[in-house]
């Protein structure tokens, strides 16, 4: 008998386990569900009005479209569930309450941006298991050295010099393996510390601050530049044109969330001793590099050279090619060469994966039922009669905070050709509107959806979903700050057109 009949037996009575209630948790869940019913409920909301006098509605299904990307926004944030399971609940809402169909909806989930991040994850996968990453790691950590915060700052260098030349998604996929194998060196225990919150923290925002370096770093660029030709009459952004504005700033914003993650992520110890030697060590146990190592770096090399061909090459093959696909390559080859295998197939995490599926879902959501137009351009209105600073900068922080939200590229696609067309009201160069625009683009700093860096940082464990959005507040107001500085003072010097002649 156990202890339990033999009390029962015995008459005495056993108390039974009391059912702990999270109530902050019911909190957020009706709270995200009233957000919803209060836009699904409400009356028709009045007319966005450009300057030029044409009227843009708002229809129902754009009215519920908003509520559910509020409702979306607090459960992603408090965490009321995984947040894939989240991303799926906006499939079903789109669904239940006719916003879109189900054909629309749900294939988002299967969008080539998500295969994107699918195949950046597997290149990932591939570094950590072929022991690319700890090389690397160990490599690192010789030339860095044990003080903690110059580790801190060799990785965003890394990071953001990686994005130079490869799509930040990608970078941070590689990247990841190989900070997991860096904070371990510094605590084994696997539980949260500072130093791994600033690691993993420092690299999702470092890879957005590259990523707006140069065209490599991520689609936005490209996708932006082309719209910008469209809406000028055919003004065109070049390749170092583009760098040599964005240099400046991007170099700066990673110092600056340096400077942020050893303030607020202080480190516990200030240096890991005995490191050097430690790394020194386990670099010899590795020996020399192996196939599986040497065959990985053969496929990034091909990733990178199919991304080059694509932004350069004039052969149609090469210019048509989908990036999904490009990103893909690795994956299948992987697989193939048998570098992975089903064990690693079943590791994948799939709560990313279906975060960004729900992303790409709402994004779409918001953009097929005109609630992104109707609010881009309501906001950039209350502009139009304002200096013409500000009113760089209110652009700028509303593709901030949409970007955080529904895909850079969307956002840019969105508030782009309204703000070129009241600039001209206000006497605004187009130039200063589209770089102030796409450097926020590329820094999505608060919410895990904003940018894959962001969500494959949060793999790491090592941070929540509310604390990245609260800190994230602190870069997002460095950004805005230096974008004054950079549209009133620097990029003038520099020999950017700021106002109409």
């Amino acid at each position: 008998m156990t202890e339990n009949a033999n009390a029962i037996s015995a008459g005495i009575s056993i108390p039974s386990e009391k059912m702990v209630i999270d109530w902050k948790r019911i909190f957020f869940i009706l709270l995200g569900l009233g957000l919803f019913f209060t836009f699904y409920l409400m009356n028709d909301l009045p007319d966005a009005v450009d300057p030029a006098g044409k009227h843009f509605p708002l229809p129902s299904q754009g009215r519920m479209a908003i509520g559910l990307f509020l409702m979306a926004a607090v459960w992603w944030i408090f965490e009321v569930m995984p947040i894939g399971a989240t991303a799926i609940g906006i499939g079903l809402f789109q669904v239940i309450f006719s916003i879109r169909t189900s054909d629309q909806a749900l294939k988002d989930f299967f969008d080539p941006s998500v295969w994107f991040i699918f195949g950046s994850v597997v290149m990932g996968l591939g570094f950590a298991h072929s022991g690319l990453t700890k090389r690397m790691a160990y490599k690192m950590l010789g030339i860095v050295g044990e003080n903690t915060n110059f580790i801190l700052l060799g990785t965003f260098l890394i990071v953001a010099g990686m994005t130079l030349l490869m799509a930040h998604t990608a970078v941070a996929a590689a990247m990841f393996p190989l900070l997991l194998a860096i904070n371990s060196l510094y605590d084994d225990s696997g539980e949260p510390n500072r130093f791994g919150k600033g690691l993993f923290v420092g690299m999702a925002w470092t890879a957005g601050a590259g990523s707006i370096i140069t065209f490599l770093g991520s689609a936005r660029g490209v996708a932006g530049a082309g719209m910008f030709k469209k809406f000028t009459g055919g003004q065109e952004i070049g390749f170092f044109e583009f760098s040599y504005y964005n240099l400046p700033l991007g170099l700066l914003m990673v110092f600056f969330i340096w400077l942020i993650v050893i303030f607020f992520f202080k480190p516990e110890k200030s240096r890991i001793d005995g490191l050097r030697e430690r790394v020194t060590g386990l670099a010899k146990e590795l020996g020399p590099m192996n196939q599986k190592e040497k065959f990985v770096l053969t496929m990034v090399a091909v990733v990178l050279g199919l991304f080059m061909m694509k932004s350069f090459s004039p052969i149609p093959f090469f210019k048509n090619m989908d990036r999904a696909a490009i990103m893909m390559v690795p994956t299948v080859a992987f697989f193939l060469f048998q570098t992975l295998g089903v064990e690693e197939m079943e590791g994948i995490p799939w709560n990313i994966i279906l975060l960004f599926g729900g992303a790409m879902s709402i994004g779409y959501c918001l953009y097929d039922t005109k609630a992104a137009e109707w609010m881009a351009v309501s906001w950039v209105s209350w502009f139009q009669h304002a200096p013409w600073l500000l009113f760089v900068l209110a652009i700028a922080f509303l593709v901030l905070c949409m970007t955080n939200f529904i895909m850079n590229v969307a956002a840019i696609a969105i508030t782009l050709p309204v703000s070129l067309i009241i600039a001209n009201y206000l006497g605004v160069a187009p130039h200063v509107i589209f770089f102030a625009s796409l450097a926020a683009a590329g820094m999505p700093f608060n919410l895990l959806i904003g940018a894959a860096p962001n969500a494959i940082a949060y793999e790491s464990k090592q941070f929540t979903a509310g604390e990245f959005f609260i800190y994230g507040c602190i870069p997002s107001a460095v950004l805005m700050t230096l974008l004054a500085l950079f549209c009133y003072f620097i990029w003038p010097l520099m020999g950017m057109p700021v106002l109409l002649k």
